[in-house]
């Protein structure tokens, strides 16, 4: 839109007006209604070596119920002091030392793991306990009693995402902590995945949770999936082989809040040029390559971390077999019919 013209007459009635809590949409539309996504987030890389050297301070500093989570927040350069990674979601590292219990608590916030590196660590999420091995996909639905603990040698790390700026933004935030750092175990450990993720249901089961029933999706079933689906040979252009994370009851997205995905880059392919409104987090568990994202081109490897805000053109290249997670908003944008992509010239 047209810049609408000032004049005294018109700033005398802005300043009248601003007294009684009222504005004029003439002088904002063109910020407000934007012909294309304007956003400040921006493209970034985050280096996993660099992060676990922070992280292996940060152990020395202050212990896993101090911290109540020992995190280091992926802060979106754009968006600074907001604990976003994208204007509508939260990332960051989490590492559990030998010894660490992170205390039980609950809150209305959605939250993913991606195991990253380490092995044999506990999350228990209401009532059932599960191991972690790195490519392993773990959720913890919406105010579901939660906690971890790492009676290994070694410590873990993984990706944490969060709905916090979405559940922010609705004003919805609930947060509970228990008496007890961990809670007690109801469940035989697999119970989740034994009863839902094998192509079976309960035939009389009722859930009243959006959130798929398995709470731990191992990478090696996930690398399996891949490979089988990679026998077809049907590589789409713009994203090599890519899988979603599907709840098993309703076939939709593993949480109602945050798409998840897996995806194979065979070595020495390339994507064509994409572009979608849903700003997306990247994770690569094997190989390494290159993606560019706009102008910025980030080389990767396995651990490391990086961004791409919305509308932005971005292509993968690989230079060896290569899986990347990712995950983003999309859930939420195609409820409300606003998701849009754009696979350039594929």
């Amino acid at each position: 839109m047209e810049v609408v013209a000032k004049t005294p007459e018109r700033e005398a009635f802005y300043q009248k007006i601003d007294g009684q809590n009222l504005a004029a949409l003439w002088n904002v539309m063109g910020d407000i209604i934007t012909p294309e996504p304007k956003s400040a987030c921006r493209p970034h890389l985050w280096k996993f070596d660099m992060i676990r050297d922070y992280m292996t301070e940060a152990g020395k500093l202050i212990t896993a119920k101090e911290a109540e989570r020992r995190v280091l927040i992926l802060e979106n350069p754009g968006l600074r002091g907001q604990s976003k990674v994208t204007t509508s979601l939260f990332a960051g590292i989490q590492m559990v030392m030998p010894g660490d219990i992170a205390p039980a608590h609950r809150h209305s916030q959605s939250a993913l793991r991606f195991i990253l590196e380490g092995k044999g660590a506990y999350t228990s999420v209401d009532g059932e306990r599960t191991a972690m091995e790195p490519g392993d996909f773990v959720i913890t639905p919406s105010m579901t009693w939660h906690d971890h603990s790492n009676e290994t040698s070694e410590p873990m790390f993984w990706l944490d995402g969060l709905d916090i700026p979405i559940v922010q933004f609705f004003d919805a935030s609930f947060a509970e902590g228990s008496k007890d750092d961990q809670q007690k175990i109801t469940r035989p450990a697999g119970d989740s995945f034994a009863r839902y993720g094998h192509n079976l249901l309960p035939v009389d089961g009722k859930r009243s949770s959006k959130t798929s029933p398995i709470f731990n999706y191992p990478y090696h079933y996930t690398r399996e999936a891949l490979e089988q689906a990679k026998a077809r040979d049907e590589w789409d252009a713009c994203h090599g082989l890519k899988l979603k994370f599907s709840n098993p009851e309703t076939g939709d997205f593993a949480m109602p809040t945050i798409g998840t995905f897996i995806q194979l880059l065979p070595k020495g392919f390339k994507t064509a040029r994409y572009r979608a409104t849903d700003a997306t987090v990247f994770a690569a568990i094997e190989g390494k390559g290159r993606s560019r994202v706009g102008e910025q081109t980030f080389e990767w490897g396995p651990r490391d971390l990086f961004v791409v805000p919305s509308w932005h053109w971005v292509t993968h290249e690989a230079d060896a077999d290569s899986v990347l997670f990712s995950f983003s908003d999309r859930p939420v944008q195609q409820k409300l019919d606003l998701f849009r992509e754009d696979r350039g010239n594929a």
